[in-house]
C-alpha cells in the first residue's frame, strides 16, 4: 500500500495516511513507516480505532519485543493486568474518575513533566505508540521536542564538552521532584539506568540529546554541575522552534468523553522526541491513552563500573543503535496511540542560542 507522510512542523513530525496499522504486516510498509520515523521522528496516524490487543500486535509487528516494566508497576498491577501497555489515563479499574488525592493520580500527574518512555530501564525504549481512546472536552494536548535539532543547535565547543558523558535516569527521581512520596519497598524496585547523554543514529548519522525529566545526574560531573547542566540543556532543548503541540480531536464534538472509536488516533514517537501532557481538568473528565513501549535491545550491553550512590543501576553505554529486523507477533497485551521517540545527544562549551519562548510551537 502507498503511505502519503505530510510534514507537520518545520523540523520533524509527519502525518501518515494509506495505512490501516492494525492490519499491515508486509516488510515494504512496516519499513516505509520506519523510515519515516527515521526522518520525522514522531508520527501521527488518524482513524486508527485500535482495540488493546490490535495496539500490542501492531507494536510487535513493528519492532518486536515490548518493555513490559513499567514505573508504575512498583505500586501495583495496573487495570489491564499487563504491564506491556502503560495505563495513560485518569480513571480506576470500574472506569470512574480517580479521586483529586488518589494517589495514582499524583503518580501520573508527573507526565505533564517533559518525558522519554522507559529511559529509566536497560534496555531504554525505542519506539512509544500513544492512542488515544477517550478525551476530555479540553486540556488533552501533548507536546513533543525534537532532540536531534536540539543537538544540532549546540554550539561545537559544548558538543565537544558533552561529548562521552552518561546519565542516570530514573522515574523515581521524576516523580519525587514533584514531591511524590515512595515506600523503601517501592524505591527497591525504581533503581534506574545509565545511558549516554549523546545517542548517534547508526541509520541516519544525526546525533541527539537523550535527556527529560528522568535525567537525575550526569556522573562523570559533581552532582550540582551535572544537575545545571542538565536543566540548561532541557530548556534549550525545550524552546518553540524545537516543539510540536499536538491537539488531539475527535471526529465530531459531540464525541468528546466517548470510547476510541470516537476519536480513534494514534502517534507514534521515537526516543529522540521527548514528550509532555498538557495541563487539564483531570479530576472531573475521562482521559483514557494506552501507550506501548518497544525495547531498543541493542543498546544492552556491558556496563562501566558506577559510582557507589548508583551501583546498583542498570546501563547502557554509549553504543550506535542498529535497526531491529522485523519480526513476527504472537499474541500481546492492550495498549493504544502511538508516539515514538527518540534521543541521542552529543554536548559541547556554554553558548545557547536565542530563547524564543514568545513563539507559539506549531500544532495540528
Amino acid at each position: 500500500m502507498a503511505l502519503e507522510f505530510t510534514p507537520l512542523h518545520p523540523l520533524f513530525v509527519g502525518e501518515v495516511r494509506g495505512v490501516d496499522l492494525r492490519r499491515v504486516e508486509d516488510r515494504a510498509t512496516l519499513d516505509a513507516i520506519r523510515a519515516g520515523m527515521d526522518r520525522y521522528g514522531v508520527l501521527v496516524f488518524r482513524e486508527q480505532p485500535f482495540t488493546d490487543s490490535e495496539q500490542l500486535d501492531f507494536a510487535q509487528r513493528f519492532d518486536g519485543t515490548l518493555h513490559a516494566k513499567t514505573g508504575s508497576a512498583a505500586l501495583g498491577a495496573n487495570r489491564f493486568g499487563n504491564e506491556a501497555l502503560t495505563d495513560i489515563s485518569n480513571v480506576d479499574e470500574h472506569g470512574a474518575v480517580l479521586a483529586a488525592d488518589d494517589r495514582r493520580r499524583h503518580y501520573g500527574l508527573a507526565n505533564r513533566l517533559w518525558h522519554t518512555d522507559a529511559s529509566f530501564e536497560n534496555p531504554p525504549g525505542r519506539y512509544s505508540l500513544l492512542s488515544t481512546r477517550v478525551l476530555p472536552p479540553a486540556g488533552a494536548d501533548t507536546e513533543f521536542a525534537d532532540m536531534r535539532a536540539a543537538y544540532d543547535a549546540l554550539s561545537p565547543a559544548l558538543k565537544a564538552q558533552l561529548e562521552g558523558l552518561t546519565v542516570h535516569h530514573s522515574i523515581a527521581y521524576s516523580r519525587q521532584t514533584l514531591g511524590f512520596d515512595f515506600s523503601p519497598g517501592e524505591l527497591e524496585k525504581l533503581k534506574g539506568a545509565v545511558h549516554p547523554l549523546i545517542r548517534h543514529s547508526a541509520v541516519t548519522g544525526r546525533r541527539a540529546l537523550y535527556l527529560a525529566s528522568h535525567a537525575s545526574r550526569i556522573l562523570e560531573w559533581s552532582l550540582p554541575e551535572g544537575k545545571l547542566m542538565l536543566r540548561e540543556l532541557m530548556e534549550h532543548a525545550t524552546q518553540a522552534q524545537f516543539v510540536y503541540r499536538h491537539r488531539w480531536q475527535p471526529q465530531d464534538p459531540r464525541d468528546l468523553g466517548q470510547p476510541h472509536d470516537h476519536a480513534p488516533r494514534t502517534t507514534v514517537r521515537g526516543s529522540e522526541t521527548p514528550a509532555r501532557a498538557a495541563p487539564g481538568d483531570d479530576a472531573r473528565h475521562r482521559l483514557i491513552r494506552p501507550l506501548v513501549a518497544t525495547r531498543n535491545a541493542e543498546d544492552c550491553q556491558p556496563c562501566p563500573p558506577l559510582p557507589a550512590a548508583h551501583a546498583s543501576a542498570s546501563c547502557s553505554p554509549p553504543s550506535p543503535p542498529v535497526r531491529r529486523r522485523n519480526s513476527s507477533t504472537s499474541g500481546v497485551s492492550p495498549s493504544s496511540t502511538v508516539s515514538t521517540r527518540c534521543s541521542s545527544t552529543k554536548g559541547a562549551a556554554m553558548h545557547w542560542p536565542a530563547r524564543r519562548r514568545s513563539q507559539a510551537p506549531p500544532a495540528s
